[in-house]
């Protein structure tokens, strides 16, 4: 066989591999889990960080003031800096929609070695632990919520006996940049962290999504959250490690009724999301790098350029090898689409969707060499591990 069909024959096996072996990361149906209502509704504590979020707090903010919840329950919004009114907008829509109670409140600005999010969550969580709730919820001023969210998180929790419950909030696919890129991220971040094996006692992965986490507030004591990740780059991830190093039973699946109202209207806006912290996700190793971009080669680019090449060339060994693994991607992303409420047609795409992430992750690194930091809402780091998540 030629050279290029034999490439095109591991990349087949790296997707055989992939749809039998890595945690059935391509289906989408984990989502909550059977649950019934407890007997006594626990008190729940809701902190929200928000810089400069004036533009999405009035499709998120009273989604978390309706909340339909048995139990005590109140939310901390806290203004991390803003320069946009988040602070005042927030009381004006508490007084205007009612609803649960709201305090909001500002840190000031963060010290040496915190992330101003990270930073302003722990302020949160200080106000909230003076009302001793059992639970709290973190979740991004960007998340709107179903009005029985919270008492369905609880359930979940309870049920399940979980120190941590969370939801990948559905994000925004509107634009065409949105169809053809979003779906593709949250793709890529079940094949790094299979949900499956989140939720299952003694297994190593460990993943949150920070846009909507609910957390037993004794376990984020023991896991000492959020001064153990402080310096965390990926903080939702982070978080759920050290709950799990603390002993405890984390759970993660796709939302239902659980929605990012952020906007990503263009390429540019989006490549900004994800170059930010790729390089961080690698930790800013030059020979994870190297190795990502090889994987990335391997797995979706060489099906297509094998399946063009072998029929251009008259190889029907690569032909075949690269068009049964470009089969078996685009049947792994259907479930993804569907969910998203997307065309199908745009599976057949994914290739060219990963060669985006591809660059975007080289980017990623150059700018950490160029020394530029990462930019966030007026803020930079330069500290190559305190690359804040969008929130």
């Amino acid at each position: 066989m030629s050279a290029i069909a034999w490439t095109a024959a591991g990349s087949l096996a790296a997707w055989l591999w992939l749809l039998l072996c890595q945690g059935l990361f391509w289906r989408t149906d984990v989502r909550l889990p059977q649950r019934t209502e407890p007997a006594g509704w626990p008190s729940v504590c809701v902190v929200v960080p928000a810089r400069d979020e004036a533009p999405v707090l009035p499709a998120s903010l009273p989604s978390l003031l309706a909340q339909d919840y048995p139990g005590r329950a109140e939310i901390f919004l806290i203004d991390d800096g803003s320069s946009d009114g988040t602070g005042e907008l927030a009381r004006e829509l508490a007084r205007r929609h009612g609803g649960l109670p709201l305090t909001v409140d500002s840190p000031g600005e963060p010290p040496a070695g915190w992330t101003g999010k990270l930073w302003a969550v722990r302020h949160g969580i200080g106000l909230a632990r003076a009302r001793d709730p059992e639970y709290l919820l973190l979740t991004d001023a960007d998340i709107a919520h179903a009005p029985d969210s919270m008492r369905e998180l609880v359930a979940a929790a309870r049920t399940g006996s979980f120190d941590a419950v969370s939801q990948m909030a559905r994000l925004r696919v509107e634009s065409p940049w949105e169809r053809l890129v979003v779906p593709a991220f949250v793709y890529f971040f079940a094949q790094l962290y299979p949900f499956r094996r989140i939720g299952r006692k003694g297994a190593r992965t460990a993943a949150a999504a920070g846009g909507c986490v609910l957390l037993r507030a004794d376990a984020a004591a023991r896991a000492r959250i959020p001064d153990a990740i402080r310096h965390a780059v990926i903080d939702d991830v982070a978080l759920a490690r050290a709950v799990k190093r603390g002993g405890g039973h984390i759970w993660l699946g796709l939302a239902e009724r659980v929605d990012s109202v952020r906007p990503y209207p263009g390429l540019r806006d989006l490549w900004r999301m994800v170059s930010r912290s790729a390089y961080a996700q690698l930790r800013h190793n030059p020979v994870l790098l190297a190795g990502t971009v090889a994987g990335l080669a391997l797995v979706y680019l060489v099906p297509p350029v094998a399946l063009v090449a072998g029929l251009a060339g008259g190889d029907p060994a690569a032909a075949l090898g690269g068009g049964l693994a470009w089969l078996v991607m685009t049947g792994t992303y259907v479930p993804m689409l569907r969910y998203y409420r997307q065309p199908l047609w745009l599976a057949p795409l994914l290739p060219f969707t990963a060669f985006l992430y591809l660059l975007m992750t080289v980017d990623s690194a150059v700018q950490h060499y160029r020394g530029r930091g990462a930019a966030w809402k007026g803020r930079t780091y330069t500290r190559p591990d305190a690359v804040p998540d969008e929130g």
